[in-house]
């Protein structure tokens, strides 16, 4: 076997695992929306605020809020918003009249003891700004009003702050230093261009992996050399066609796939932490690295032809092109730099990088041999996904797929997947999908371009336009159903199947072509090995 289907193999297996099916998301705080919220003066819109605080005179990490369904509404800007002094209530649950001067003062108080209005109207009675109530986790409860409180009358504003932040304000107020606050909530743009720009990296990922063939084969360099692979030699009689590694998925692959990848979702659940995180890391720079020598190799030998006919030798892997053994080591610095700053504000770019150029590599090594296997494939997909993220959480009290997306509490994060920041949202985050979502109806495009070339057809009678038009309109609506459920994770494959699987079905049942489509590619040619 050759040395790079050796290495290669695992790594790609490994990533599929990984990345699919994953989820469209925004990376927006955690809000649980519970209780009722009908009694008079508690049906505010629940809205997360920026806290600026200043240790000393020092501008601190701006923390993130959730505001309560009751109290005042808080300014939109830093420049509306006004600075207060911020004292901790004592006592500290703020459930009985306080004894800590708190006039003009924004009180710091900690969850339980007595409903939330109890602790706001408390503190309001001190004089108190605003209350900031810590929680007693990470996430952002709502914080709403009892069945019992009939009318509520707080003016102040009252939010909650993860119990991090708040175990860290309080210990710097138990230190005796001035933490000054400031507290305002920015509008969020009602469209972000940035999930238009993950659309089109998205199709064009998979419409430029489809065409990738087209434009290999344009080329006259020898593929025998194309690749630092173990060969025998221009001279061994071994036809160079013969090379090129195809896999092609069965049916009964599909459903084992599915399973592993279940498995091994539950497992990174269980086990998931920062050495767990480094492992995934390390199996994406290696298929990254492969994925953009791949594609770096095939464009520099089609527009220099020459450099693609010079071949060295090299020890353990005998001839291999020259441009191809030059090409590789910057293909490493490019991934460890991106290692090296991979938590910087630009490290998505040599993220998506590595991640499309990947996906091409990967959508040319695996192929969907006709409907019949797309339909297991990705039925199969649908159905792992849905529960996954929708279902799993009745089980395991949370979505295995969200938990196991969002990384280990080190901040460390799996990097199967294209992000892109929000340019325009004053709260930042990014808005992401996963190699996954991208992989899997990717399979499907590539195979309508393949039977579209072998029957001749045009691009309206076809089936590439159509279903690269569906894939789109999926991610679309993934999008809209993240926009409405106010960014909770969405399992992409839930719009992507029906609008490319199920529109390739419905048009090949419209023109009579679906048992042609279903059985198609039964005598697979260049058929290497069998997944």
């Amino acid at each position: 076997m050759a040395v790079r289907r050796g290495l290669f193999l695992p790594v790609l297996v490994a990533l599929l695992l990984l990345a699919g099916p994953g989820r469209a998301a925004a990376d927006d705080a955690s809000r649980s929306y519970r209780g009722n919220a009908a009694s008079p003066g508690c049906s505010n819109k629940f809205q997360l605020v920026k806290v600026k605080n200043w240790v000393n005179g020092s501008e601190g990490t701006t923390l993130v809020g959730l505001s309560a369904a009751f109290g005042a509404s808080l300014p939109t800007t830093a420049n509306e918003a006004r600075k207060a002094f911020s004292v901790l209530t004592d006592p500290l649950d703020c459930c009985s009249n306080v004894t800590t001067k708190l006039t003009n003062s924004i009180a710091i108080a900690t969850r339980g003891g007595c409903p939330f209005t109890a602790k706001a109207e408390n503190a309001q009675a001190a004089g108190a700004a605003g209350l900031l109530v810590i929680n007693d986790s990470e996430e952002l409860y709502a914080m709403v009003c009892n069945e019992n409180d009939t009318s509520i009358n707080v003016t102040i504003p009252v939010l909650m702050i993860p119990q991090s932040a708040g175990k860290n304000l309080k210990d710097l107020l138990d230190q005796g230093a001035r933490v000054e606050i400031q507290l305002y909530s920015p509008i969020r743009p009602v469209v972000e261009l940035s999930a238009g720009f993950l659309l089109i990296m998205a199709v064009g990922t998979i419409v430029c992996a489809s065409l990738w063939s087209e434009f290999v084969a344009c080329e006259q360099v020898d593929e025998h050399y194309n690749q630092l692979t173990r060969q025998e030699g221009p001279n061994s009689g071994t036809n160079h066609r013969q090379e090129k590694e195809i896999f092609e998925i069965s049916a009964k692959g599909a459903a084992v796939f599915i399973v592993v990848a279940s498995v091994f979702l539950l497992l990174l659940f269980y086990l998931m932490s920062s050495w767990v995180t480094w492992v995934l890391i390390v199996f994406f720079c290696i298929g990254g690295i492969e994925g953009m020598h791949s594609c770096l190799v095939t464009i520099i030998s089609r527009i220099f032809k020459e450099w693609g006919q010079k071949t060295v030798e090299v020890p353990f892997l005998g001839e291999v092109l020259t441009l191809s053994v030059g090409i590789l080591p910057f293909c490493a610095v490019f991934a460890i730099l991106w290692v090296v700053y991979r938590r910087s504000s630009f490290a998505w770019i040599g993220q998506d990088i590595l991640g499309i150029c990947l996906m091409i590599t990967v959508l040319q090594m695996a192929r969907l041999p006709n409907i019949r296997v797309a339909s297991a494939l990705l039925s199969a997909a649908f159905v792992y996904d849905i529960f996954w993220v929708f279902i799993s959480p009745l089980i395991f009290h949370e979505s295995v797929m969200i938990a196991v997306a969002s990384g280990d509490s080190s901040g460390e994060a799996i990097p199967m997947l294209l992000r892109i920041p929000r340019f325009f949202d004053p709260w930042g985050g990014y808005d992401m999908i996963g190699f996954g979502d991208i992989i899997f109806p990717g399979l499907l495009v590539a195979f309508s371009y393949r039977f579209d070339r072998a029957g001749k057809k045009g691009i309206l009678n076809g089936y590439f336009l159509w279903s690269t038009v569906g894939y789109a309109v999926g991610l679309f609506l993934t999008y809209l159903a993240l926009f409405l459920m106010d960014g909770h994770g969405q399992p992409a494959l839930l719009y992507l199947v029906p609008c490319t699987l199920g529109l390739i079905v419905v048009l090949g049942w419209i023109r009579g072509e679906l048992p042609h489509l279903w059985n198609y590619g039964r005598r697979s040619e260049n058929l290497v090995e069998q997944v």
